[in-house]
């Protein structure tokens, strides 16, 4: 699914009006037919309604739909903000038809001063001051009125977008005037702001509503961010050759685990197998051998010459993909053989955890990085890489340069972990829950991609395909033993559920 910004969503209702062709008064009336039974299923005939309106577009939708709602028996009463005298020409047109039905209960235009109503706990508000073509934040008599509505003990239903949220960049905005909505109606696609965790509070439930807008003008317009769907993740499933051997399943290589992190060690290497790999070895130093021997007995154990740490790159001629860095510690002895490791190995290679903080402490060596790396930080991470980010938009411009500079991939995980190639497409992985916030559940995804890797998926592919699963691994894992108890090995557990219903 693709994630337009707020200009290419005009462009793409211009397109819908030329060639369906349709009127722009009918394609806004259909968006509140849809929008109205949306909010009926949810809400009776007995609930008071409030709605506020805007001067533009947005609030034409809001007019359209105090209409539609009357007509269904709603009380309802509608206020127009038209403090500049201007009203955009269809939410003028949907104002004449308000004003000529004679079911609606109220309807105020406020030009200058504005009497608030009383908004109690038992009252619906709609939320259609402003949408996603707002480019600045709100203020003045619009934030006190946001402001107002906020601190009602009402419901609030807000179009297409909560009021003062714009669609993409947020990091300059004043969040106190912004409408926290309770249910948010979104009209064909999602906004790129949707997927930040710090827009949550203003989102509340998301519904995406199709109000049947061009396919065609859909799959013209290039949009710069992605859903994955899993239609997607289907089509890159390779299939397992009856006739196969492990020797053609793929020989990968997981670097991980200083002394008393072996369990990183550990989680890396089962979810790594779980992906299908043909063979594993993993590199860890001599003291961990006797745990990880018991805990994975399928993976071979190679293991350099200190004791404690890693301090001694590997020949990875034989390797078809290399995972580094779940508990790999960060001394000044592994960090010197972190970045020969990384500067010699010629298999794709997927750097984590230590790893990154270790670049995160020597940032000159990201220039040494070979091309095609894929870096899986977590926001933290990230931020020790390339500083401190304001918000989560911020933080994927920056990782979306990274991407490009270092001409390879960056993972930022997170509730909708994005994607990042050096093209600067991004694509936002929608499955996994609050429950795999728990350690070791990126140390999990390390091993599910490095094994995706060796077993031949190509880099974009392998990362679509591991974040997929991971997330809905955990979802699985989730449904059966509920988001407080999960735990990283869960995810692994709940890996072959994953993969059958990919495959089913």
């Amino acid at each position: 699914m693709k994630i337009f910004t707020s200009a290419q969503i005009k462009e793409l209702d211009k397109f819908t009006i030329e060639n369906e062709p349709i009127s722009s008064l009918n394609l806004m009336e259909r968006a509140a037919q849809t929008m109205t039974r949306a909010i009926t299923e949810l809400w009776a005939s007995s609930t008071p309604i409030v709605v506020f309106a805007g001067p533009g577009n947005n609030g034409g939708d809001a007019l359209a739909i105090a209409r539609l709602l009357a007509e269904r028996g709603y009380q309802v009463v509608a206020y127009l903000f038209n403090i500049s005298g201007h009203l955009s020409p269809d939410c003028a047109a949907n104002k004449k038809q308000l004003e000529e039905n004679k079911r609606i209960r109220q309807f105020i235009e406020v030009t200058q001063e504005f009497d608030p109503p009383v908004l109690d706990e038992k009252t619906l508000v709609v939320d259609g001051l402003f949408g996603s073509g707002l480019n600045k934040p709100l203020a003045g008599g619009f934030a006190s009125l946001v402001k107002y509505i906020n601190a009602s003990p009402s419901k609030i239903v807000s179009i297409d977008m909560p009021s003062g949220l714009m669609a993409e960049d947020n990091t300059y905005n004043v969040r106190a005037n912004i409408i926290r909505a309770h249910l948010t109606l979104t009209l064909q696609q999602p906004k790129l702001s949707f997927f930040f965790a710090e827009n949550q509070q203003f989102i509340g439930q998301l519904r995406i509503l199709d109000i049947r807008l061009s396919q065609e003008g859909i799959q013209r317009i290039e949009a710069p961010y992605t859903v994955i769907e899993e239609n997607d993740i289907r089509q890159c499933i390779i299939p397992r050759d009856r006739f196969a051997h492990k020797g053609q399943m793929g020989n990968a290589l997981i670097i991980a685990g200083s002394y008393c992190m072996a369990g990183a060690a550990i989680l890396a290497a089962r979810a790594c197998l779980r992906s299908g790999v043909g063979k594993l070895t993993v590199n860890t130093p001599k003291r961990n051998i006797p745990i990880i021997q018991q805990a994975v007995p399928e993976a071979i154990i190679q293991t350099g010459p200190e004791e404690t740490i890693f301090a001694e790159t590997v020949d990875t001629e034989d390797y078809n993909a290399l995972g580094i860095g779940p508990g790999l510690g960060q001394s000044e002895q592994t960090a010197i053989a972190l970045i020969a490791q990384l500067r010699r190995t010629q298999c794709p290679i997927v750097a984590d955890a230590d790893a990154l903080n270790i670049l995160a402490n020597h940032r000159a060596w990201l220039q040494q990085l070979p091309k095609g790396i894929i870096l899986t930080p977590h926001p933290k991470e990230f931020d020790r890489l390339e500083g401190h980010s304001t918000d989560s938009y911020e933080r994927l411009t920056k990782a979306c340069n990274l991407a490009e500079r270092l001409q390879g991939i960056v993972i930022l995980k997170g509730q909708y972990t994005a994607i990042c190639m050096a093209d600067g497409h991004v694509m936002f992985n929608p499955t996994g829950n609050a429950g795999m916030a728990t350690a070791g559940s990126g140390d999990v995804l390390t091993g599910i991609i490095t094994g995706l890797l060796a077993r031949g998926y190509q880099p974009k592919e392998a990362c679509m395909v591991g974040v997929y699963l991971h997330g809905l691994a955990g979802d699985l894992a989730a449904a059966d033993l509920g988001e407080e108890s999960l735990l990283a090995s869960d995810i692994i557990r709940y890996l072959s559920r994953a993969f059958k219903r990919l495959k089913d």
